[in-house]
Protein backbone atom coordinates (compact mmCIF):
# COMPACT_ATOMS: atom_id res chain seq x y z
CA UNK A 1 0.00 0.00 0.00
CA UNK A 2 1.41 3.43 -1.19
CA UNK A 3 1.04 5.97 1.75
CA UNK A 4 0.41 9.37 0.63
CA UNK A 5 3.12 11.99 -0.01
CA UNK A 6 3.55 14.88 2.13
CA UNK A 7 5.48 18.00 2.94
CA UNK A 8 7.90 19.39 -0.11
CA UNK A 9 7.72 15.77 -2.03
CA UNK A 10 3.67 17.26 -2.77
CA UNK A 11 5.61 20.12 -5.04
CA UNK A 12 7.96 18.14 -6.15
CA UNK A 13 6.35 15.14 -7.59
CA UNK A 14 4.14 16.89 -10.16
CA UNK A 15 7.43 18.75 -11.23
CA UNK A 16 9.44 14.90 -12.05
CA UNK A 17 6.32 13.72 -13.73
CA UNK A 18 5.90 16.60 -15.94
CA UNK A 19 9.67 16.38 -17.13
CA UNK A 20 9.58 12.37 -17.60
CA UNK A 21 6.27 12.62 -20.09
CA UNK A 22 7.01 16.35 -21.29
CA UNK A 23 10.21 14.42 -22.86
CA UNK A 24 7.90 12.46 -25.26
CA UNK A 25 6.35 15.19 -26.66
CA UNK A 26 9.88 17.17 -27.19
CA UNK A 27 10.95 14.03 -29.50
CA UNK A 28 8.06 14.14 -31.15
CA UNK A 29 8.10 17.94 -32.29
CA UNK A 30 11.99 17.46 -33.02
CA UNK A 31 11.16 14.24 -35.38
CA UNK A 32 8.42 16.59 -36.77
CA UNK A 33 10.78 19.60 -37.82
CA UNK A 34 13.48 17.30 -39.26
CA UNK A 35 16.08 18.15 -40.77
CA UNK A 36 16.51 21.49 -39.70
CA UNK A 37 20.55 21.24 -40.06
CA UNK A 38 23.20 19.60 -42.13
CA UNK A 39 23.35 16.08 -42.30
CA UNK A 40 26.85 14.07 -41.99
CA UNK A 41 26.86 10.73 -43.72
CA UNK A 42 29.96 8.60 -42.64
CA UNK A 43 31.75 6.76 -45.05
CA UNK A 44 34.49 4.13 -43.63
CA UNK A 45 36.37 3.66 -46.50
CA UNK A 46 38.61 6.59 -49.05
CA UNK A 47 37.03 8.56 -51.64
CA UNK A 48 36.52 7.10 -54.75
CA UNK A 49 35.84 3.27 -53.74
CA UNK A 50 32.83 1.64 -54.10
CA UNK A 51 31.17 2.71 -50.98
CA UNK A 52 32.03 6.40 -51.20
CA UNK A 53 30.78 6.91 -54.88
CA UNK A 54 27.45 5.65 -54.54
CA UNK A 55 26.95 7.52 -51.26
CA UNK A 56 28.63 10.68 -52.66
CA UNK A 57 26.40 10.47 -55.38
CA UNK A 58 23.06 10.36 -53.44
CA UNK A 59 23.91 12.71 -50.96
CA UNK A 60 24.23 15.26 -53.81
CA UNK A 61 21.06 14.30 -55.09
CA UNK A 62 19.60 13.87 -51.82
CA UNK A 63 20.32 17.89 -50.32
CA UNK A 64 17.96 18.65 -53.08
CA UNK A 65 15.24 16.78 -52.01
CA UNK A 66 15.50 17.51 -47.92
CA UNK A 67 16.75 21.19 -47.87
CA UNK A 68 19.19 20.99 -45.80
CA UNK A 69 23.35 19.81 -46.64
CA UNK A 70 24.38 16.29 -46.68
CA UNK A 71 28.25 16.15 -45.85
CA UNK A 72 30.26 13.07 -46.51
CA UNK A 73 32.99 12.52 -44.30
CA UNK A 74 35.48 9.94 -45.17
CA UNK A 75 37.18 7.69 -42.07
CA UNK A 76 38.86 4.98 -43.46
CA UNK A 77 40.91 2.06 -41.17
CA UNK A 78 40.25 -0.51 -40.46
CA UNK A 79 38.54 -2.24 -42.96
CA UNK A 80 35.32 0.27 -42.18
CA UNK A 81 35.40 -0.36 -38.55
CA UNK A 82 36.78 3.04 -38.00
CA UNK A 83 33.87 4.70 -39.67
CA UNK A 84 31.24 2.48 -38.01
CA UNK A 85 32.29 2.74 -34.51
CA UNK A 86 32.28 6.62 -34.93
CA UNK A 87 28.77 6.31 -36.41
CA UNK A 88 27.67 4.62 -33.52
CA UNK A 89 28.47 6.60 -31.22
CA UNK A 90 26.79 9.52 -32.61
CA UNK A 91 23.55 11.10 -30.91
CA UNK A 92 20.51 9.25 -32.21
CA UNK A 93 18.62 12.36 -34.29
CA UNK A 94 18.76 11.54 -38.04
CA UNK A 95 21.80 14.00 -38.55
CA UNK A 96 24.72 11.63 -38.65
CA UNK A 97 24.35 8.75 -41.46
CA UNK A 98 26.40 5.41 -41.67
CA UNK A 99 27.08 4.31 -45.35
CA UNK A 100 27.58 0.70 -44.29
CA UNK A 101 28.11 -2.47 -47.32
CA UNK A 102 29.28 -5.87 -47.65
CA UNK A 103 32.46 -5.44 -45.33
CA UNK A 104 30.20 -5.21 -42.39
CA UNK A 105 29.22 -8.49 -43.01
CA UNK A 106 32.40 -9.78 -43.64
CA UNK A 107 34.89 -7.84 -40.91
CA UNK A 108 33.30 -9.90 -37.95
CA UNK A 109 35.11 -13.23 -38.73
CA UNK A 110 38.27 -11.97 -39.38
CA UNK A 111 38.68 -9.02 -36.94
CA UNK A 112 37.82 -7.09 -33.69
CA UNK A 113 34.61 -5.23 -34.50
CA UNK A 114 33.29 -2.68 -31.38
CA UNK A 115 29.90 -2.77 -32.80
CA UNK A 116 27.17 -5.06 -33.80
CA UNK A 117 26.60 -3.96 -37.41
CA UNK A 118 22.90 -4.88 -37.42
CA UNK A 119 21.41 -4.45 -33.91
CA UNK A 120 23.49 -1.05 -33.02
CA UNK A 121 21.79 0.59 -36.16
CA UNK A 122 18.14 1.23 -37.19
CA UNK A 123 18.33 0.47 -41.00
CA UNK A 124 17.31 3.15 -43.74
CA UNK A 125 17.51 1.72 -46.49
CA UNK A 126 19.54 0.47 -50.20
CA UNK A 127 21.52 2.63 -51.54
CA UNK A 128 23.04 0.21 -54.60
CA UNK A 129 23.42 -3.50 -55.18
CA UNK A 130 27.09 -4.61 -56.54
CA UNK A 131 28.61 -4.42 -58.60
CA UNK A 132 30.03 -7.67 -59.28
CA UNK A 133 33.41 -9.12 -58.73
CA UNK A 134 34.46 -10.56 -62.52
CA UNK A 135 36.95 -13.06 -63.46
CA UNK A 136 39.64 -11.40 -65.35
CA UNK A 137 43.25 -12.56 -67.26
CA UNK A 138 46.08 -10.90 -68.99
CA UNK A 139 44.81 -10.69 -72.63
CA UNK A 140 48.31 -12.13 -73.28
CA UNK A 141 47.57 -15.48 -72.00
CA UNK A 142 45.98 -18.13 -74.30
CA UNK A 143 43.22 -19.40 -72.39
CA UNK A 144 39.83 -18.30 -74.19
CA UNK A 145 37.56 -19.79 -70.92
CA UNK A 146 37.53 -20.59 -67.43
CA UNK A 147 37.59 -24.46 -68.26
CA UNK A 148 40.89 -23.50 -70.24
CA UNK A 149 42.18 -21.68 -67.40
CA UNK A 150 41.29 -24.20 -64.50
CA UNK A 151 42.56 -26.97 -66.77
CA UNK A 152 46.27 -25.98 -66.95
CA UNK A 153 45.75 -24.72 -63.40
CA UNK A 154 45.02 -28.16 -62.48
CA UNK A 155 47.84 -29.71 -64.26
CA UNK A 156 50.72 -26.65 -63.43
CA UNK A 157 49.30 -26.06 -59.80
CA UNK A 158 52.11 -23.87 -59.27
CA UNK A 159 52.19 -21.59 -62.43
CA UNK A 160 48.89 -19.69 -62.14
CA UNK A 161 48.23 -16.75 -59.60
CA UNK A 162 45.79 -14.19 -58.81
CA UNK A 163 46.07 -10.56 -57.39
CA UNK A 164 43.78 -10.06 -54.49
CA UNK A 165 43.34 -7.43 -51.61
CA UNK A 166 44.20 -9.01 -48.80
CA UNK A 167 43.20 -11.82 -46.65
CA UNK A 168 39.14 -10.16 -45.51
CA UNK A 169 38.15 -9.68 -48.27
CA UNK A 170 35.73 -10.73 -51.58
CA UNK A 171 38.56 -11.37 -54.07
CA UNK A 172 40.49 -13.47 -52.05
CA UNK A 173 37.00 -15.54 -50.73
CA UNK A 174 35.96 -15.27 -54.04
CA UNK A 175 39.46 -17.17 -55.29
CA UNK A 176 39.19 -19.61 -51.97
CA UNK A 177 35.67 -20.53 -53.24
CA UNK A 178 36.99 -21.24 -56.89
CA UNK A 179 39.84 -23.30 -55.80
CA UNK A 180 37.73 -25.55 -53.53
CA UNK A 181 35.16 -26.08 -55.87
CA UNK A 182 37.76 -26.41 -59.02
CA UNK A 183 40.59 -28.46 -57.05
CA UNK A 184 43.22 -25.87 -58.07
CA UNK A 185 45.88 -24.47 -56.20
CA UNK A 186 45.51 -20.54 -58.02
CA UNK A 187 48.11 -18.76 -55.60
CA UNK A 188 46.80 -15.20 -54.15
CA UNK A 189 48.92 -12.65 -54.38
CA UNK A 190 48.00 -9.56 -51.92
CA UNK A 191 48.21 -6.01 -52.96
CA UNK A 192 47.16 -2.47 -51.14
CA UNK A 193 43.27 -2.71 -52.88
CA UNK A 194 41.61 -4.82 -55.36
CA UNK A 195 42.24 -1.80 -58.15
CA UNK A 196 45.79 -1.99 -57.49
CA UNK A 197 45.57 -6.08 -57.98
CA UNK A 198 43.59 -5.57 -61.02
CA UNK A 199 46.16 -3.00 -62.78
CA UNK A 200 48.99 -5.24 -62.33
CA UNK A 201 46.95 -8.39 -64.48
CA UNK A 202 48.52 -6.67 -67.42
CA UNK A 203 51.98 -7.02 -66.61
CA UNK A 204 53.75 -9.82 -65.56
CA UNK A 205 53.38 -10.19 -61.73
CA UNK A 206 50.28 -12.14 -61.79
CA UNK A 207 48.45 -14.32 -64.51
CA UNK A 208 44.62 -12.96 -63.12
CA UNK A 209 42.19 -11.33 -60.34
CA UNK A 210 38.71 -11.39 -58.85
CA UNK A 211 38.40 -7.25 -59.86
CA UNK A 212 34.98 -5.12 -59.32
CA UNK A 213 33.32 -4.09 -62.32
CA UNK A 214 34.28 -0.73 -62.55
CA UNK A 215 37.95 -1.83 -62.16
CA UNK A 216 37.89 -4.74 -64.80
CA UNK A 217 35.58 -3.91 -67.46
CA UNK A 218 37.64 -0.40 -68.71
CA UNK A 219 40.98 -2.93 -68.63
CA UNK A 220 39.08 -4.82 -70.73
CA UNK A 221 37.53 -2.30 -72.95
CA UNK A 222 41.60 -1.54 -73.69
CA UNK A 223 42.25 -5.53 -74.61
CA UNK A 224 44.66 -5.28 -71.56
CA UNK A 225 42.64 -8.23 -70.00
CA UNK A 226 40.00 -11.27 -70.81
CA UNK A 227 36.86 -11.39 -68.35
CA UNK A 228 36.31 -14.98 -68.41
CA UNK A 229 33.12 -14.88 -65.61
CA UNK A 230 31.12 -12.86 -63.32
CA UNK A 231 30.71 -13.93 -60.08
CA UNK A 232 26.99 -12.68 -59.96
CA UNK A 233 23.95 -14.29 -60.02
CA UNK A 234 22.90 -12.67 -63.31
CA UNK A 235 24.78 -11.55 -66.29
CA UNK A 236 25.73 -7.68 -66.26
CA UNK A 237 23.48 -5.87 -68.07
CA UNK A 238 26.21 -3.36 -69.95
CA UNK A 239 28.19 -6.57 -70.25
CA UNK A 240 25.78 -9.28 -71.57
CA UNK A 241 28.41 -11.39 -73.18
CA UNK A 242 29.96 -12.40 -69.76
CA UNK A 243 28.79 -15.40 -68.51
CA UNK A 244 28.02 -16.07 -64.89
CA UNK A 245 29.81 -18.68 -62.68
CA UNK A 246 26.70 -20.77 -62.14
CA UNK A 247 26.35 -20.74 -65.93
CA UNK A 248 29.81 -22.34 -66.14
CA UNK A 249 29.26 -24.70 -63.75
CA UNK A 250 30.03 -23.25 -60.29
CA UNK A 251 26.57 -22.28 -58.30
CA UNK A 252 26.01 -20.08 -55.24
CA UNK A 253 29.27 -18.06 -56.28
CA UNK A 254 28.19 -14.57 -55.69
CA UNK A 255 30.15 -11.75 -55.11
CA UNK A 256 27.54 -8.58 -55.88
CA UNK A 257 27.86 -6.50 -52.54
CA UNK A 258 25.66 -3.74 -51.48
CA UNK A 259 25.92 -0.44 -49.91
CA UNK A 260 23.01 0.63 -47.39
CA UNK A 261 22.50 3.59 -45.29
CA UNK A 262 21.57 3.04 -41.78
CA UNK A 263 21.34 5.26 -38.50
CA UNK A 264 22.45 4.92 -34.68
CA UNK A 265 20.16 2.53 -32.94
CA UNK A 266 17.56 4.72 -31.39
CA UNK A 267 16.76 6.94 -33.84
CA UNK A 268 13.12 7.73 -34.12
CA UNK A 269 11.13 6.18 -36.07
CA UNK A 270 9.21 8.86 -37.98
CA UNK A 271 12.89 10.01 -39.39
CA UNK A 272 13.81 6.52 -39.86
CA UNK A 273 10.46 6.40 -42.17
CA UNK A 274 11.23 10.19 -43.84
CA UNK A 275 14.78 9.07 -44.74
CA UNK A 276 13.58 6.05 -46.10
CA UNK A 277 11.34 8.09 -48.52
CA UNK A 278 13.81 10.65 -49.20
CA UNK A 279 16.49 7.69 -49.97
CA UNK A 280 13.76 5.92 -52.15
CA UNK A 281 13.13 9.28 -54.19
CA UNK A 282 16.43 9.14 -55.41
CA UNK A 283 17.58 6.07 -55.80
CA UNK A 284 14.96 5.02 -57.96
CA UNK A 285 14.99 8.15 -60.25
CA UNK A 286 15.99 7.08 -63.74
CA UNK A 287 18.85 9.80 -63.20
CA UNK A 288 20.71 7.80 -60.42
CA UNK A 289 19.70 4.18 -61.76
CA UNK A 290 21.77 5.10 -65.15
CA UNK A 291 24.97 6.57 -63.23
CA UNK A 292 25.10 3.19 -61.24
CA UNK A 293 24.24 1.49 -64.01
CA UNK A 294 27.44 2.87 -65.68
CA UNK A 295 29.40 1.25 -62.39
CA UNK A 296 27.14 -2.25 -62.65
CA UNK A 297 25.27 -1.30 -60.14
CA UNK A 298 21.90 -2.14 -59.23
CA UNK A 299 18.57 -0.77 -56.87
CA UNK A 300 16.38 -2.64 -55.54
CA UNK A 301 13.15 -2.07 -56.23
CA UNK A 302 11.72 -3.20 -52.38
CA UNK A 303 13.64 -1.11 -50.53
CA UNK A 304 12.84 -0.86 -47.17
CA UNK A 305 14.34 -0.44 -43.46
CA UNK A 306 13.64 -4.77 -42.76
CA UNK A 307 14.98 -5.82 -46.36
CA UNK A 308 18.61 -4.50 -45.66
CA UNK A 309 18.26 -5.93 -42.46
CA UNK A 310 17.44 -9.16 -43.95
CA UNK A 311 19.84 -8.67 -46.29
CA UNK A 312 22.65 -8.26 -43.40
CA UNK A 313 21.58 -11.50 -41.76
CA UNK A 314 21.70 -13.27 -44.71
CA UNK A 315 24.92 -12.20 -45.72
CA UNK A 316 26.63 -12.01 -42.36
CA UNK A 317 25.96 -16.10 -42.45
CA UNK A 318 26.80 -16.54 -45.95
CA UNK A 319 30.20 -14.98 -45.33
CA UNK A 320 30.88 -17.13 -42.67
CA UNK A 321 30.86 -19.98 -44.84
CA UNK A 322 33.14 -18.60 -47.23
CA UNK A 323 35.71 -17.17 -45.10
CA UNK A 324 36.01 -20.64 -43.52
CA UNK A 325 37.40 -21.44 -46.81
CA UNK A 326 39.96 -19.32 -46.73
CA UNK A 327 41.89 -21.60 -44.44
CA UNK A 328 42.69 -18.36 -41.73
CA UNK A 329 42.13 -18.90 -38.27
CA UNK A 330 38.63 -17.11 -38.06
CA UNK A 331 37.08 -14.55 -35.49
CA UNK A 332 34.51 -16.15 -32.82
CA UNK A 333 30.99 -16.14 -34.92
CA UNK A 334 29.08 -13.28 -34.21
CA UNK A 335 25.94 -14.02 -31.88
Amino acid sequence: MIKSVAGPWRLVLPLIGALLFGALPLAAASAQDYPNRPITMIVPFAAGGLTDVPARILAAMLQDRIGQSVIVENKPGGSGTLGGAYAVRAAPDGYTLFANSIADTQNLYFIPVPYKAIDDFEMIGTIVEGPPLVLIINAALPYKSLDELLADARANPTKISFGTSGPATSPSMALAQLNSLAKTEIAGVPFNGSGEAARNVPGNSIQGAFAFYAQAKPLADDGKVRALAVASKEHIATWPEVPTMAELGFPNFDYSGFVGLAAPAKTPAPIIAYLNKALNDVVQSQQFRDRMAALGMTVPADNTPQRLADLMRRETVRQGELAALTGIKLAAPPH
